[in-house]
């Protein structure tokens, strides 16, 4: 017998373990009795130790036929002593008039499904008052043959609400107008380009090209500030020298001058320039030079400064000759001063 009780003891203590480790479920709802169109919050708490994850019902419209389900709250959740309670909450509405009687909410906590308590709801119908009843029964013998809402005494169960204005759902309207600004503005360019055109001849002002012997004399004054001889660069200081030489040949006198020897250049300066202290300040600079590049002779310091005056003289001699004023553009100006000073 004692044995027997024993065994009774351990199965009941072993039960009541087990049924602690469930998670427990109570729902209920508030209010208990709402109008037509009116709604209500179903309210699901359950305890269950805090290892265990509870999956609760979703409804895609309605909770049972008749109660529509508005939306799903956020859960509450707290946890104390290893215990966790969740407070789960469904938004319910109705448009029948009757007492709703649910049975059970089921959950699942991982291993069972668990049933809630049952509940119900009333959704009652608008009270009617005496007038409007008898106005019903003069509608549903014939009597009219329009519906009076005011006699009828039937509101919104809400009033109406304006929709908020948010800028966003207008972004449309400034990119519209954005882009009727760009192209207004494309077509204002298109319009200034085409009519300075016909004015000036171009679209945008061609570049400034200066005269062959300026941009020679840029090029020489730059390498003269850079005075390469005097760091032991003479090497390097006669090739950019010969360099800007040849080019400004080719260019003056369209002679392959980067191409040719100095010998051959000096001769087709001969041809081209019937002057002898050219050829000479010429000969005197490309001689230097082939010494110092390919003999490795090292001029002394006469000789650099000689060959940098050398080569503005014959930039200087060999020059385009500067174009003859217009005599009727200097008219116009000097007429045009000639008011500003009456």
């Amino acid at each position: 017998m004692v044995r027997r009780g024993s065994l009774l003891a351990v199965t009941l203590l072993l039960g009541c373990m087990l049924h602690a480790q469930r998670a427990s479920v109570h729902a209920s709802v508030q209010p208990t009795e709402i109008l037509i169109g009116e709604q209500a919050v179903i309210n699901l708490k359950v305890i269950t130790p805090k290892e265990k994850i509870i999956h609760f019902p979703v409804y895609e419209k309605e909770m049972i036929p008749g109660i529509e389900v508005i939306a799903m709250l956020p859960p509450d959740t707290t946890i104390e002593n290893n215990v966790m309670t969740i407070n789960f909450r469904y938004l319910v509405t109705s448009f029948d008039s009757t007492l709703y009687h649910i049975p059970h909410i089921p959950i699942f906590d991982g291993n069972d499904t668990i049933l809630s308590n049952s509940f119900g709801l009333k959704v009652s119908s608008p009270q009617l008052s005496d007038s409007t009843l008898a106005y019903l029964e003069r509608i549903n013998k014939g009597e009219t043959d329009s519906i009076d809402f005011n006699q009828l005494q039937l509101n919104d169960i809400k009033p109406n609400r304006r929709v908020p204005f948010v800028w966003t759902d207008w972004l449309w309207l400034l990119w519209i107008l954005l882009g009727v600004m760009l192209l207004m503005a494309l077509i204002g360019l298109a319009i200034y380009l085409v009519l300075r055109k016909k004015r000036r001849g171009y679209f945008f002002k061609p570049p400034e090209v200066l005269p062959a012997h300026l941009r020679a004399v840029r090029e020489l004054d730059k390498l003269k500030q850079e005075r390469l001889w005097l760091q032991g660069r003479e090497k390097e200081f006669y090739s950019r020298l010969t360099d800007i030489l040849r080019s400004y040949i080719w260019e003056r006198e369209g002679i392959q001058a980067m191409e040719m020897t100095s010998g051959e250049i000096l001769y087709e300066i001969g041809q081209a320039v019937d002057n002898e202290m050219v050829c000479g300040n010429l000969k005197q600079i490309l001689t230097t030079a082939d010494l110092v590049k390919f003999a490795k002779y090292k001029p002394y310091p006469d000789e650099n400064d000689m060959s940098m005056v050398n080569a503005y003289l014959f930039v200087n001699q060999t020059k385009e000759d500067d174009p003859l004023p217009d005599l009727k553009q200097e008219g116009k100006k000097e007429a045009a001063a000639v008011t500003l000073n009456d």
